[in-house]
């Protein structure tokens, strides 16, 4: 039996050792870090093995790795003792697969969030670790790499770009930490670019955007729909927000009096904190979605504790037979304001969370301008909202 669930995991703060069940323990430390650890009885000695930190490593895995501590013992192996020799073992002779491990754990106080590093995690188990996940690192070659990315190269370019990447870094990681030596065989440039197929290039790509003109007539269609999905689209249009910071938004964000969301820095794209000015629209759009609160996401999904998918609000967009993306709205708003109005270009730009390029503005230019974007604000849910 397990008594363990994975909000409680993500969310929970109360520092001690939690059980799961089967000797499995989540530790919270004062310093809010989570750890796994195994515990178990060797000669009425209790011990106990860290199974590694929650960042990197779900529920669901840490039930597994506990369980084969478990069956290891069943057999006669300590696997504290196990793990002690494994790691004496020449360090020349890991394979990727522990190397990924190894780099993630190292790297874990620099992650801009968990997400981040689950992330790094999951493509590299899905693209490399079927294919190279039980190779020595000393025999990773060209041809490896090659493998790994081909199939993906021309039909999935972001994604091989990023696994093409985290390769690089574990192989820099690996050859300074004395795992491997010689060239990086994920090099990209005088490398790689060479073997690959070459990609057709294209132009700039651009998110579909409602011309801000036909706003307040959609706006109209949309007002009178209901929905989860709609209810987000609304929110997004109305503060100009980017999908994830609406669909992740959660309640402590918000002020009681529901005038203000303050939006943590681990989900802006630029990293820091950015303050949103809330119109009355916006809300009462809030507001309403308060009394169906269901748990902590404000736009829940209907898998427990999880927001909705980033694929709802261009669902709403298509059974409208709209062929417009949600995150073209941000253009609509700044197109808007450059034609439409006389606000200031630093306050559009801060508005929509836009890092200022500028060195030397940005080191004078350090408020937020939240009063006058809240002026801004206002007068496009005004436009949007027929007002």
């Amino acid at each position: 039996m397990t008594s363990l669930n994975a909000r409680f995991v993500e969310t929970t703060k109360k520092v001690g050792m939690h059980a799961d069940g089967m000797g499995l323990y989540l530790k919270v430390k004062a310093s809010g870090k989570k750890y796994w650890i195994y515990r178990y009885q060797d000669n009425k000695r209790r011990r106990d093995m860290s199974l590694g930190p929650c960042s990197i490593i779900s529920l669901a895995d840490a039930r597994d790795l506990a369980h084969e501590a478990y069956r290891k013992r069943r057999n006669g192996i300590d696997p504290l003792e196990e793990k002690v020799n494994e790691r004496n073992k020449d360090p020349i002779s890991i394979t990727f697969d522990t190397a990924v491990y190894q780099f993630l754990l190292s790297k874990q106080a620099g992650w801009k969030s968990e997400k981040h590093a689950q992330q790094w995690q999951n493509t590299l188990k899905t693209y490399c670790s079927p294919l190279i996940g039980r190779k020595l690192l000393r025999d990773i070659n060209k041809e490896d790499i090659i493998k790994c990315l081909k199939p993906i190269w021309l039909i999935k370019v972001e994604t091989a770009n990023r696994v093409r990447g985290r390769i690089e870094a574990i192989l820099d990681w690996a050859a300074v930490n004395g795992y491997r030596s010689g060239g990086n065989p994920a090099k990209l440039k005088g490398n790689l670019e060479h073997l690959l197929p070459v990609r057709p290039k294209k132009g700039p790509k651009h998110h579909k955007s409602m011309p801000y003109k036909d706003l307040p007539s959609f706006w109209q269609d949309l007002d009178a729909s209901s929905g989860f999905g709609t209810f987000a689209l609304r929110f997004l249009i109305l503060t100009a927000c980017r999908t994830s910071e609406v669909l992740e938004a959660s309640w402590e964000e918000f002020d009681e009096n529901l005038s203000s969301w303050k939006i943590p820095a681990h989900r802006m794209k630029a990293g820091k904190e950015h303050r949103v000015p809330l119109t009355a629209p916006a809300s009462e759009i809030i507001g309403e979605l308060g009394k169906l609160k269901a748990h902590n996401y404000v736009f829940p999904s209907q898998k427990r504790d999880r927001p909705l998918s980033n694929m709802t609000m261009a669902a709403v967009l298509k059974r409208m037979h709209l062929n417009y993306r949600p995150h073209g709205f941000r253009s609509s708003f700044r197109t808007w304001v450059a034609e439409e109005t006389d606000h200031q270009f630093e306050v559009a730009e801060a508005a929509l969370a836009h890092t200022v390029s500028d060195k030397v503005v940005a080191a004078y230019q350090r408020g937020d301008l939240f009063e006058k974007r809240r002026i801004l604000m206002q007068d496009w849910a005004d436009f949007v909202c027929g007002n």
